[in-house]
């Protein structure tokens, strides 16, 4: 199985997965994300959740830590992935099809993990579809964010974290205030910058129309936001 193009950044890839076509595969976005998990102090047999996972990249990692991991995404392709590469990892992973957190009402995390779709998009192209699900995200990047920000919190034991990557582009002081005012104490970790990818290229002159993308800048920014409940 072939990975698809890079929809927005590079392709160095340090997080490896079997990635089938119209399944987002494992990026510099996935990279940062993974680095911020695997220095969280999560204790062995904690809950995870990796919600939108995609290939499970981040999945797998957090199940090698001796974590108990349930991956949720909306494409049955990305939940096949996801379990055909927990089996080669050889680690259990509790795979569900549904939209963001529908399949997990009712339980509670010590952590939830996000790559969600943060590219903000035209305007007029409706609900993304196929394998831009993993990147189109409105108008201002904000239309998954904002329901994790808004929903993730009450899935989380006292305690738990909320780790996220997300594009400078969509906000990430928008985040950090809804998190906050959702009762986290929340704040950027990380940051790392990168080259455009296609889909940042097709989109560069509306996002310089919109004021979304500086002039003068010839890089896309991304950050990790981790938040946490407190006790």
């Amino acid at each position: 199985m072939s990975p698809i193009p890079p929809e927005h950044g590079g392709t160095r890839r340090s997080v490896k997965s079997l990635v089938p076509p119209g399944v987002y595969a494992p990026q510099e976005d996935t990279e940062l994300l993974a680095g911020a998990l695997v220095e969280e102090p999560v204790p062995p047999g904690a809950d995870v959740l990796d919600v939108g996972t995609g290939s499970g990249a981040l999945a797998v990692t957090a199940a090698r830590r001796g974590s108990r991991v349930t991956a949720v995404d909306v494409s049955w392709r990305a939940v096949c992935a996801t379990r055909l590469n927990a089996l080669r990892a050889g680690v259990p992973v509790r795979v569900r099809q549904g939209n963001l957190f529908d399949p997990v009402r009712g339980r509670s995390f010590d952590l939830i993990l996000a790559n969600p779709p943060y590219v903000p998009a035209p305007d007029g192209r409706g609900r993304p579809r196929g394998a831009a699900r993993a990147w189109d995200a409105g108008g201002d990047g904000r239309l998954v964010l904002d329901r994790i920000c808004r929903e993730a919190p009450a899935l989380l034991r006292p305690g738990g974290v909320v780790l996220l990557v997300q594009s400078a582009l969509s906000g990430p002081e928008q985040t950090l205030g809804r998190l906050r005012t959702a009762g986290m104490k929340a704040a950027v970790t990380r940051r790392r910058r990168i080259a455009f990818g296609p889909v940042l290229r097709d989109r560069e002159v509306w996002l310089r129309e919109r004021g979304l993308l500086p002039a003068a800048d010839n890089e896309e920014e991304l950050v990790v936001v981790r938040a946490e409940l407190p006790v």
